[in-house]
């Protein structure tokens, strides 16, 4: 990649922000310039890169003037407003927020799954739910090889999935929490709600405020862009997702049933070598991924893989990765990356 691209990080100050950027100098994206967009409460602070002070400019569509890619990371509002805006200006957006996810005109992209969709692009890019991202990465080559007909998924979600205040909320309450002082909760499960609860020592099977069938916004957002991804507009798929007093990482337990016979032994060969996995599934020596041992690393670790004791075709998996990497971060980066290999930037 010898073009050389001036790029803008929008949400710079945030957590997926702050990885965009390690990401970027990580794996020495072709960088000629690069701007750092926040709101105008972070504007004249400055941030460090590749060795350099940067000043933080504020996100306005002047902003966008001169920017080939935008990475987008600092909330819907802000992609509604300002995504369209850098588009006039000739940059691609690539836009890490649930706002253009579900648009008919909009690709919903990861390059291990559905690549060729860029090609659909008419100036943004939507990166899909982070959960959404590792589960369909696992399944993709087992999709391609075995065809799929359901998937039934339990999420165990990290809360740096809520942002740096949900962090910051457990790491309290856990200190606290041998003291017997008041565990005060302001965050989870739902930041714009009401109500919440002590993360710390529990779990909430609450993500994202609940919709009229029952199920939550986020796992509605596994559902419909899972289907969306792989082009299975009657794959049956139904999720539950739960946040877990975890700093990092999102594990999930997929239930899969395929179109064809299979053993376990077939599953793990589709599985060895697949793009972007790690098969992690000895249990002779109990080993299986677990999020503690996947912070900072790029693949989807698959494990615990068992055949179904009662439908032929059913299978079980155990799926963990980074979210703020391949499920936020990294994965925004590697669209980026294929868009220039194809000669789409």
């Amino acid at each position: 990649m010898s073009k050389l691209l001036t790029v803008a990080i929008v949400g710079a100050t945030g957590a997926v922000g702050t990885k965009m950027k390690e990401q970027l100098l990580k794996r020495n994206f072709p960088i000629k310039d690069i701007k750092f967009l926040a709101s105008a409460k972070s504007a004249g602070k400055e941030i460090e890169f590749g060795g350099k002070m940067y000043k933080i400019e504020e996100a306005t569509p002047e902003a966008f003037e001169g920017v080939d890619v935008a990475l987008f990371s600092a909330g819907g509002s802000v992609s509604a407003k300002l995504a369209p805006e850098a588009v006039k200006r000739g940059a691609v957006v690539i836009d890490n927020t649930s706002h253009f996810r579900m648009d008919p005109d909009v690709p919903l992209v990861v390059p291990e799954v559905n690549r060729e969709d860029l090609k659909k692009h008419n100036g943004i890019i939507a990166n899909p739910n982070c959960s959404t991202i590792q589960m369909v990465v696992a399944l993709q080559p087992i999709r391609q090889k075995l065809g799929l007909k359901r998937i039934i998924v339990s999420t165990y979600q990290a809360v740096s999935g809520s942002g740096m205040s949900a962090i910051e909320e457990l790491r309290e309450q856990s200190k606290y929490w041998d003291d017997r002082k008041d565990i005060e909760a302001k965050v989870l499960p739902v930041k714009s709600e009401t109500k919440h609860y002590p993360i710390a020592y529990n779990v909430l099977p609450q993500i994202d405020v609940f919709t009229e069938n029952g199920f939550t916004k986020e796992e509605m957002k596994m559902i419909n862009e899972t289907k969306k991804i792989m082009h299975l507009p009657n794959l049956h798929v139904a999720a539950t997702c739960v946040r877990v007093p975890v700093v990092n990482g999102h594990s999930e337990s997929v239930y899969i049933e395929v179109e064809k016979e299979a053993s376990v032994q077939d599953i793990y060969n589709i599985l060895k070598g697949a793009p972007g996995v790690v098969l992690q599934d000895d249990l002779n020596n109990q080993v299986y991924p677990m999020p503690l041992y996947t912070e900072g690393e790029d693949p989807v670790y698959v494990g615990r893989i068992r055949k179904d004791l009662y439908h032929p075709n059913g299978f079980h998996l155990w799926v963990v990765a980074d979210n703020l990497l391949k499920g936020a971060a990294l994965n925004s980066i590697q669209i980026a990356e294929a868009m220039l290999e194809d000669n789409l930037l």
